[in-house]
């Protein structure tokens, strides 16, 4: 035992001297690990090797091929490992298409074989059954007037709350749950939905979070284990929800920022507990947290118009906070072993790298290390991969590559022909880079430090939800079908 601790110890320390995201993907990849542990060999090998040995023996034969959460198995959109095509079209590296009933913008979420999905389906039939059936999450409630504008309207209609679990080998579904059954007490954005958080999963527990609607807690096989209802959003002008929930050990974050009362929880994942609540002098708000350990600390760490915040897991305590954000802060964190990015794009541009060490209020300290203020995005997250940190101005098709480490531009505002507008948020594999426009095109770029297209493809319908990748398969989510792209 102390040969291969050592071992290991010694192998992650040489990998990490220099500090990057590369080389810390590459220990993930050769040791099939979570970001978690890998952060705690630096700090603490002993807790590791009780972790890291029974993380082995129940993360299943690939782990490496998981896409179990938004953004991917590092919450940076990135997969470790895989090989998806480079090229396809609707007659080309088409290994199934499959329809989708309802309407969701979440992103597909993998374990094994498992792909798990949120959809929300306005039954026309569900005006007419009987209120008497509906689950208990949904009783009580009444719909009410959206104030909104922009196309906002207020819902008249029942909808289906929904989580699917569809084979990854064949598209076939293997089970389908209902959550919840109500109509919805505000509308949405034209361009949200009522499905818009991706589910998580530890492959024990499938996690959905329908924000007003509820959270459930399912196993691999369908059955529902517990359920929460936070009560209703007030959200912005009445654009809807949109946050993911995150998993980190026994851990459940979920964040719920609206226009009146503002709060992050932490539940247990096994029984739905609650472990802590704080609040949040923030209003609407559509980002993911992200979870990261630092000095044997492990962080929920949160974007947002007011200030980037973050939270210790355990107690929930406030570590430090940092100003200079834009409205609308939609951007999820991305962050490495030793720095944090926070991006915004709405009424202004703002891209920032925190440097991780330090507690209270960071604003206008020597924590900020570099700050970019222009072509930053408004929906889109970023993507942060083998020492490149690559993101779109606004949601146009227009890229920016830097060194997350300086803040330098390897190339910067360099417009892509053929994706037209960008919701969904880039990925990367290998060398490869994909961007999936709101028009159905995607370009594939070369994961390197000069802008190279290698291929421009095109699906019928819509692109709102972030592509997933796992092994040698892309899912990509349109409007009405789930496609599996793969050689």
């Amino acid at each position: 035992m102390g040969g291969i601790r050592g071992f290991l110890v010694w192998y992650v320390t040489k990998l990490f001297s220099g500090e990057s995201a590369q080389k810390m993907s590459k220990v993930q990849k050769t040791l099939r690990l979570p970001k978690f542990l890998v952060s705690m060999m630096i700090n603490d090998s002993f807790t590791f090797l009780l972790l890291a040995f029974a993380s082995m023996t129940c993360l299943g034969d690939d782990p490496s091929h998981d896409w179990p959460q938004w953004r991917g198995p590092l919450a940076t959109g990135y997969a470790p490992a895989g090989n998806p095509p480079l090229e396809w079209s609707e007659n080309q590296h088409i290994k199934w298409k499959k329809t989708i009933e309802g309407k969701g913008h979440a992103s597909p979420v993998i374990w094994g074989e498992r792909l798990f999905l949120v959809t929300a389906i306005p039954p026309a039939k569900a005006k007419t059954e009987a209120r008497s059936v509906l689950p208990p999450v949904t009783q009580g409630r009444s719909p009410t007037r959206s104030r909104g504008r922009v196309g906002v309207q207020t819902p008249m209609e029942e909808h289906l709350f929904v989580t699917l679990c569809i084979q990854t080998t064949t598209g076939a579904t293997m089970w389908k749950r209902e959550g919840g059954r109500e109509i919805p007490h505000e509308g949405h954005h034209p361009t949200n939905s009522y499905a818009s958080g991706s589910p998580v999963t530890d492959g024990e527990h499938v996690i959905s979070f329908f924000g007003s609607r509820g959270l459930f807690c399912y196993d691999m096989q369908g059955n529902e284990i517990w359920r929460k209802d936070l009560g209703n959003m007030s959200t912005r002008a009445g654009f809807g929800e949109g946050a993911s929930p995150v998993l980190h050990g026994n851990v459940l974050i979920v964040l719920w920022d609206n226009e009146e009362d503002s709060h992050v929880f932490a539940f247990d994942k096994r029984t739905g507990r609650q472990l802590w609540k704080r609040p949040r002098d923030e209003r609407t708000g559509w980002t993911t947290p992200f979870v990261l350990t630092h000095d044997g600390v492990t962080q929920v760490v949160i974007n947002a118009t007011h200030r980037v915040r973050s939270y210790d897991l355990a107690s929930g305590a406030l570590i430090w906070e940092c100003g200079g954000q834009t409205s609308n802060a939609i951007p999820s964190i991305v962050a490495d072993s030793q720095r944090v990015y926070a991006l915004s794009g709405f009424r202004g541009n703002m891209a920032m790298a925190i440097s991780l060490g330090k507690k209270g209020d960071l604003s206008e300290t020597d924590n900020i290390l570099w700050q970019l203020t222009r072509g930053t995005p408004y929906v889109p997250s970023p993507l942060l991969c083998d020492g490149r940190l690559w993101f779109t101005q606004g949601n146009n098709a227009v890229i920016t590559c830097l060194d997350p480490k300086t803040g330098a531009a390897h190339y910067i505002q360099e417009r892509l022909k053929g994706p037209s507008g960008f919701y969904a948020s880039p990925v990367a594999v290998g060398n490869r880079v994909y961007l999936a426009g709101r028009n159905g095109i995607t370009s594939v770029i070369e994961n390197s430090n000069t802008l190279k297209v290698l291929a421009v493809n095109k699906l019928e319908g819509n692109i709102d939800a972030s592509p997933a990748i796992s092994g040698d398969a892309l899912y990509i989510r349109t409007h009405r079908h789930l496609y599996c792209i793969s050689k």
